[in-house]
Formats: C-alpha cells, structure tokens, sequence
C-alpha cells in the first residue's frame, strides 16, 4: 500500500482526493494548516501550518512514497496589489521548500496541481498546450510557474519523480466565484446579455480532476511533463447556463447583445474584465492524457453539473447569499 501525503487536504479539491485515493488503496496522510475543521477523510492527519519557505515538513514527509501538492494561495478576483507577496511564499517559495525536503526525504513522486493561468488568460484561436510559451499575467499565476519550475530543478537535480498539472476552472461542491455567480443567475432565472457569445470554455469537475491526479500519482508515464487535464467537452458560456438551468429545472433567460457592445457598456460600470471572463476563450488540449496515459473522464459535465447542482440547491445558496 502506498502512502501519499496530501496539501490542502482540507480543501474544495483536498477533500475529494483524499477520499478517492483512500477507496483507491492508498494510505493517505492529510497536511492541515490547522486542526479544526477537518474534513479530509485520511489515515493521518498532520497539522503543517502555514506553507512557506520555512516549513517544517519532516513529520509530514516521514514514510511517504509520492506526494500530491494542492496547497496554495488561490487567485482572489479583484484582490490587492499587496496580496502578491502572499502567493510568491505559498506558491513560489512553498513548493520549493516541500519540493527540496520530499526529494531530501525520499519521496518517489511529487504531483503538483498547477493552473492553465500559467498559459494565459484567453487561447489564441487553439486550445492550450502544455508546449505553449507560459505567458502569466497576474502574481497568483506567475507564481504557480515560477512554483512548476522549482519543482523541474529539483527533480532534474535528485532521483526525485516531478509532475505537474495544469487545471482549468474546476467546479463541484464547495465551489466559489464565478461558478457560483453562475448557479445563483441561473438559480433565479435573471435575464441576462451574453446568447451571442461564442467563446469556447474548459472545465474540469472534481470528480474528473482527483480521478486524473490519481492516474499521475501512479502512471509510469507521467513523471517529467506538463498535463492539461479537462471534462473533455469544452462548450461557450451560454451552452453552459443552458446545461445548469437544465440540471436546476430552471429557463436561461439569455437575450443577445453583440460582445462588443457588451463590452463597451461594462467599461462604463467597471465590469469591463468580468465580460471579458465570459466571453473570452480558455480551452485546454487533453488529447496527450488519453494518448498517453489511457485516461478519460469518468464522469460526463452534465452529470458532473448535476451532482454541483444538488449541491447548490441543498445549501450552496447559502453561501452564494
């Protein structure tokens, strides 16, 4: 039985992985920044605190074969210049210092969950690839980069394994932001401006991205590469308020409005860069994953959509509120 240690193990993503690598036949050790709550289903549970570049993981990494590093200083929409600081230590420096002490300790395997905003933020005509020129355009994204190239030194410099995982927007439940501005539209049938738009969006529930890191932590393959990882049907935004309304039982009261008018009225409000979220493209490539690791997505997006939904109707309105 392998044993995995897990940053994040308490969050949106952590919670789902650990139970998935559990009933896949891992022991699982959780990292925690504190001891309350836990709700990561794991063997072990290790309270590591903050991530950093002075983080103590020897406990954490005692006896492990591979690790899956989620843990980071996610991207805040609109958030102070002055939080850039925060994600170069939990992102740049803290992958660094885990990466080095994993490699120090033994550990065979390393998988780091990374962001398509290494990329960029829109695709230029194609999906994404992992042999794109990286072209981040915010501090949360430059420093998953810079953190994806620590990882790169170190593994070329030890006997180490390295993986990285480039995810776009993920959704299930516990989602937050954008999704969830979604889910609560729909939810109340708001008409809104965006049936002309014709973007072309990847998602990746959940489900399909543990299901995929599970894949990596253990595929001979992976080791040394980038991977795009995907539902496999991307789809425009009003596809996408189309399919949740379905899954709430709702209508998706969509009127056209040309993307360049649209545009033009949100500079007048300052919403000019949330239309430009909806309307804009951000597709990945997965042909390599099927390729080359045989993996595909076990559940399809309107499944995935409708577990959300079940979610979001059972209590995520209240946090939508």
């Amino acid at each position: 039985m392998k044993r995995v240690l897990v940053t994040g193990a308490n969050g949106f993503v952590g919670r789902v992985l650990c139970e998935t690598l559990t009933q896949s036949g891992f022991s699982v050790r959780a990292a925690l920044r504190s001891d309350r709550p836990v709700a990561a289903a794991a063997a072990e549970r290790i309270v590591i605190g903050e991530i950093g570049a002075a983080t103590d993981w020897a406990r954490a990494l005692e006896g492990v074969d591979c690790v899956a590093h989620l843990a980071a200083r996610a991207h805040v929409l609109g958030g102070p210049p002055a939080s850039a600081g925060a994600y170069f230590e939990t992102n740049e420096r803290g992958t660094q210092r885990l990466a080095s002490e994993a490699a120090r300790a033994g550990v065979r395997r390393l998988v780091y969950l990374s962001s398509i905003k290494v990329n960029g933020e829109e695709t230029p005509g194609r999906p994404f690839t992992a042999a794109d020129e990286p072209q981040p355009q915010d501090a949360y994204a430059v420093s998953k980069w810079l953190g994806e190239k620590h990882l790169s030194e170190v593994a070329a410099a030890s006997r180490m394994e390295a993986v990285v995982v480039r995810s776009p927007l993920v959704y299930g439940p516990g989602v937050r932001a954008n999704f969830l501005r979604l889910l609560r539209w729909v939810d109340r049938e708001i008409p809104l401006p965006l049936g002309a738009i014709h973007n072309m969006r990847s998602l990746v529930s959940v489900w399909n991205l543990c299901d995929f890191l599970g894949n990596v932590l253990t595929n001979s393959t992976a080791p040394g590469h980038i991977w795009m990882v995907s539902d496999g049907a991307d789809m425009s935004t009003p596809e996408l308020m189309r399919r949740l309304a379905r899954a709430m039982n709702r209508r998706a009261r969509l009127f056209p409005v040309p993307v360049r008018a649209l545009s033009l009225c949100a500079g007048l409000v300052g919403k000019q860069a949330e239309v430009a979220r909806l309307s804009g493209s951000l597709s990945v490539d997965i042909a390599p994953a099927r390729e080359r690791l045989g993996w595909s997505p076990p559940v399809s997006p309107d499944e995935g959509f409708a577990r959300t939904v079940t979610w979001y109707l059972q209590g995520g309105r209240q946090i939508a509120r």
